[in-house]
């Protein structure tokens, strides 16, 4: 059944009320802030048929209404009108991750620190599963007699450093031959290339401690791939959640809380959500349907995918945090083209 004109408004400007100030909103006060042109009498009967059709939900310690996940994501998908950001937000967004672009990782999980700061909300930042990742360079750099550092780098910005001991010292001019020859064969190549290739079959020279470093060097070397492609998740904003009504209660704060504890299950969950802005609400969420959640995917020189979002109540204000999200992972891809052409 179809809502009318009268209904979808009224609809609306419950959702207004109910996420400004928490609070169950009845007929009589709705129709004192909004000028529907009819009596507090024809709001309250158009009330109950909402509720009847599942839009609002009648709290028992209450007379007024609230607004059901059915309600929220009529509004996300019909209602909601896009939030623009003033210039001087987005100088905040734009500058605060400008100031703070050193390594990838450490980008975006000061990424997830902004997020959670604007919005007042536990937000969350994914690294990209990187197998898709481009190696830049291996180099091979002598630490001390008997310590050589591995280190790989993605075109991604993404770099892994590992730590060989050896019996005997390597010179510095045979780790540069190993150091090149492996540049040239796995330059350009993504990550899972490289895993299911394996390792450089044999040297290009017959040199006897190249060979025997080679062998040293093959599990250290694929494991530091393997690594390269571990997900890493960030957390920020934890305790904002005792600054939210619907959190007061100490066992759903409690029940808020455990949803990180799982981290491999709630990672999968966020890594099988589709790209570009996704809002799920409350039963969607299946585990977590006392919640809704936001995720946004960013790219970094257009290739790899990762994703920042939030979480918190379902009385949130979807409009502001969407917009905020598109901004700011819009924003990250250049930070990064910024922060490469200073490093030139």
């Amino acid at each position: 059944m179809e809502l009318s004109e009268r209904q979808l408004q009224i609809l609306q400007a419950i959702i207004y009320d109910y996420v400004e100030n928490a609070e169950p909103v009845g007929s009589r006060s709705i129709a004192k802030r909004y000028d529907f042109g009819v009596s507090p009498a024809t709001i309250r009967n158009e009330m109950s048929d909402l509720e009847e059709m599942g839009y609002l939900t009648h709290p028992h310690t209450s007379a007024g209404r609230v607004p059901s996940d059915k309600a929220y994501r009529l509004y996300v998908d019909d209602l909601m009108k896009k939030k623009s950001l003033s210039n001087k937000d987005k100088r905040f967004i734009s500058d605060r991750l400008a100031a703070n672009c050193t390594a990838f990782d450490e980008t975006i999980k000061h990424a997830a620190k902004l997020l959670s700061e604007i919005t007042q909300l536990t937000s969350f930042a994914m690294t990209p599963s990187s197998n898709q990742d481009i190696i830049s360079f291996i180099k091979l750099l002598p630490a001390d007699e008997n310590t050589v550092i591995l280190m790989i780098v993605g075109e991604s910005g993404r770099i892994m450093n590992t730590t060989l001991r050896f019996e005997v010292s390597y010179s510095q001019e045979v780790l540069d031959i190993l150091s090149k020859n492996m540049t040239v064969n796995y330059k350009g190549r993504t990550l899972d290339e490289v895993l299911e290739s394996g390792i450089i079959a044999d040297a290009s020279s017959d040199i006897e401690a190249l060979n025997s470093l080679l062998g040293k060097l093959r599990p250290t070397f694929i494991k530091t791939l393997e690594d390269m492609l571990d997900v890493n998740l960030y957390m920020e904003g934890m305790t904002n959640i005792f600054d939210i009504p619907e959190y007061s209660s100490i066992d759903r704060a409690k029940a808020f809380l455990e949803i990180f504890t799982k981290k491999e299950e709630f990672t999968r969950k966020i890594l099988e959500r589709a790209d570009g802005v996704v809002v799920t609400i409350g039963d969607e969420n299946d585990s977590m349907k006392d919640c809704s959640l936001i995720t946004a995917t960013y790219h970094v020189d257009g290739n790899l995918i990762g994703k920042i979002g939030v979480i918190g109540p379902t009385r949130m204000k979807y409009d502001e945090v969407t917009s905020i999200m598109e901004y700011l992972t819009n924003n990250l891809s250049e930070t990064f083209k910024l922060t490469d052409g200073k490093d030139k």
